[in-house]
């Protein structure tokens, strides 16, 4: 650690951030790294720590021979100001060397919000914020994450883009660097080269052609590229790899403690949801490798908690012979295990209560929608017997505590729905009152909800927006309809997700009003603390652009998407029909009661598709 840091360490909140050295960090020797990789999370290190995506991708860089893959967050407002007061560039955990030394600069990008610290996070790195302002091989910077399935807003930032699961494609990228360095290839030359791998998208290979009326006309491959880049996947997850060495933190994070990804993808096609339609196909791990990784992973860490992780994980079908195997193996290590991710639809009680032995934690469901008709809509696939019949077990059980959420302004909603909300909540209320086992602690019932966004590659990817006025009013009206004490209610900021409708639906144009943000000081916007919006509609008022074109106005169903040249798997055709059945009320089965052909399968090389 260089004098200048320690010096400023002190004056700054939470300095065990910005320091590395953490138990199980990958140091290497530079006579024999031939690629440098920072890996950039563009949030703060609490945050990105807790990321499981980005601690794969860690150490399958660090795997290979010859390259070296370190750490690198984004400062606190403190940090950043001491940083520019000391003329300071942006470091990296592991080695303490500036980011403008490093080869690659990758960034994994899962929260729209954070799209202007990636702007910060390459000028505090000394490098020039757009790709056509950037010469020569080094300095290459692509991203990846789910936010980049529309990778249009961050175009003119982004060399390229790895689309979908890293663990195969990133080697193939990082060996083409490689070889491109040592034959001394021009940025151009390896573009061109590295946009043959399947999974890459290079913006600048691409020519956006705009109608009259705004809407996108055309979108033109040039250089050879292809007319349509599809996502990566890993088809065999038992054999891929999976960090069992984690990093330990040498401060608190968000979820400090152990994951265990049991599968990837989701059965159910709640029609909101994004990463349930981009994520799939399913694939799953088996019980024994599980525990093999759960096992080894806490020996390594020292770590005293861990979870199993998925978008839903008590749809996982071993659960119950993982947990059998792994429950008295952290009972007798003093080890905390819990499940989250659970549906309403198939609790299970027995194991709650097997995991919670020492003391019952607070129980989390996600209805989304106050009415069956809205669920129906939606295609939760849950109606309300079954959300009371779980609670009724729960509070039998000892439960006292349950949050629930919701979502607000979703497609054909109306005020009778929105009163559905309570009234759903004074039946769970009720149901405390008749089952409860231990009614001297009470009943306590948090309440959230949230903005609805409409997002690409989902079945409402064309929907209206409603205003943040109207989302304002309908919160108020559920609000008033909350008498009792037990309830405690907060909702989002909708002028945050306001934004995010814009960045997850935007074309290249959100571009200009992400530098033009930027420049009037807008950073770290996911924290409320920081968030300015005057200054993001100040932006779009300077780069001309009506933020309603991509909120209120909607989609039409034979517009050109901006992210339509991006496959994921998951066909148009099968959205569109959703979309449909959405508007009919009518539900579709998960993909193990009947297959629906949304074309997913295609991606994989053992399954036949006709979709």
């Amino acid at each position: 650690m260089n004098e200048l840091l320690r010096k400023i360490l002190p004056t700054v909140q939470k300095p065990g951030r910005y320091t590395g050295g953490e138990f199980n960090e990958v140091k290497k020797d530079l006579k024999d790294v031939r690629v440098r990789v920072a890996y950039c999370f563009p949030d703060t290190y609490e945050i990105g720590m807790s990321n499981v995506g980005m601690r794969i991708l860690y150490g399958v860089m660090n795997e290979m021979e010859g390259v070296w893959c370190e750490r690198v967050f984004a400062p606190w407002s403190d940090m950043e100001k001491a940083m520019l007061e000391n003329n300071m560039y942006l470091w990296a955990l592991e080695s303490q060397d500036p980011v403008i030394d490093f080869d690659m600069i990758a960034f994994t990008v899962g929260y729209e919000m954070s799209y202007t610290n990636i702007l910060n996070m390459l000028r505090l790195s000394g490098l020039p914020l757009r790709t056509r302002e950037r010469m020569g091989l080094k300095g290459i910077v692509f991203a990846g994450g789910v936010c980049t399935f529309n990778p249009e807003p961050l175009a003119e930032f982004i060399d390229f883009f790895s689309l979908g699961e890293g663990e195969e494609s990133t080697p193939e990228i990082i060996a083409l660097y490689d070889k491109a360095k040592q034959e001394r290839w021009t940025r151009g030359m390896f573009l061109k080269e590295v946009a043959k791998i399947p999974g890459v998208y290079v913006p600048s290979f691409y020519d956006a052609v705009y109608n009259e009326d705004g809407t996108l006309k055309e979108m033109i491959p040039k250089e050879g590229a292809p007319a349509t880049v599809t996502k990566r996947i890993v088809e065999d997850l038992d054999n891929a790899y999976y960090p069992t060495k984690m990093i330990v933190p040498s401060t608190e994070i968000v979820h400090d403690r152990a994951n265990l990804e049991v599968f990837r993808g989701c059965i159910r096609g709640c029609r909101f949801c994004q990463a349930g339609f981009s994520c799939r196909p399913v694939r799953k791990k088996s019980p024994e490798v599980l525990y093999r990784q759960a096992v080894e992973t806490l020996e390594n860490s020292g770590i005293n908690e861990i979870t199993l992780s998925s978008l839903s994980t008590s749809d996982y079908r071993g659960l119950k012979e993982l947990t059998d195997e792994l429950i008295p193996y952290c009972e007798q290590q003093r080890v905390s295990l819990s499940v989250p991710s659970l549906r309403a639809d198939n609790f299970s009680r027995e194991l709650m209560e097997k995991l919670q032995t020492v003391r019952k934690t607070g129980l989390t469901f996600a209805p989304e929608a106050g009415t069956q008709r809205l669920r129906d809509v939606i295609n939760k696939n849950l109606t309300e017997e079954e959300i009371l019949t779980t609670c009724a077990n729960a509070f039998s059980g000892g439960w006292n505590n349950v949050k629930l959420y919701f979502m607000l302004g979703l497609p054909t909603e109306t005020d009778e729905d929105v009163l559905g909300i309570a009234e759903l909540v004074y039946k769970v209320i009720q149901t405390w009152k008749e089952h409860a086992s231990n009614k001297k602690r009470g009943l306590r019932v948090h309440v959230a909800t949230a903005f609805f966004v409409p997002k690409p590659h989902t079945p409402f990817q064309w929907e209206q927006q409603i205003t943040p006025q109207e989302y304002l009013r309908r919160c108020k009206l559920l609000k008033s309809h909350f008498y009792s004490k037990s309830i405690e209610y907060d909702y989002h900021d909708p002028a945050l997700s306001r934004l995010e409708a814009v960045f997850t639906r935007g074309d290249r144009r959100v571009g200009s009003v992400i530098a033009e943000a930027f420049k009037r000081g807008a950073r770290l916007d996911g924290w409320d603390e920081h968030f300015n919006n005057e200054a993001w509609m100040q932006a779009f008022e300077r780069c001309k652009l009506d933020i309603n074109f991509y909120t209120t106005r909607g989609y039409a169903e034979d517009e050109l998407l901006p992210w339509d040249h991006i496959d994921v798997g998951v066909t148009k055709k099968f959205l569109l029909k959703e979309r449909h059945r959405a508007m009919e009320g009518l539900v579709t089965p998960d993909c193990r009661e009947k297959c629906a052909g949304c074309g997913a399968n295609c991606l994989l090389k053992e399954v036949a598709c006709d979709a």
